[in-house]
């Protein structure tokens, strides 16, 4: 009988971490996540991902929380830090971004 090993979801590459052998980020599962959508929704919110890969990374978030939610807090503050050009090039469109923000804020608070 063969042997099964275990397999991995989650790969930290260029100082982030991200769903193994794809360009989409654990961040994008974590908030959907966060903010109650399913496994399945996920996956089609997200075609390239199999439900597996879903479910692998909602396992890898879940058994390592307290350090997926500093890093996530950490990205957050790092862009907030960022210069906001949009702020004066279009101020209308920034305050609309804000405000979904500060309300997707709320829901996951």
């Amino acid at each position: 009988m063969p042997v099964v090993t275990a397999k991995s979801y989650v790969e930290f590459r260029n100082d982030a971490y991200w769903v193994e052998g794809t360009r989409i980020s654990i961040d994008s599962v974590v908030y959907a996540f966060r903010s109650g959508a399913s496994p399945e929704s996920i996956v089609q919110s997200f075609p390239l991902l199999s439900l597996e890969q879903v479910y692998g990374a909602i396992t890898f978030y879940l058994a390592n929380c307290a350090e997926i939610d500093a890093y996530l807090a950490a990205e957050e503050a790092a862009f907030d830090a960022m210069p906001q050009p949009l702020r004066t090039a279009d101020p209308a469109l920034y305050s609309k971004l804000m405000a979904a923000k500060g309300a997707r804020s709320q829901v996951g608070a």
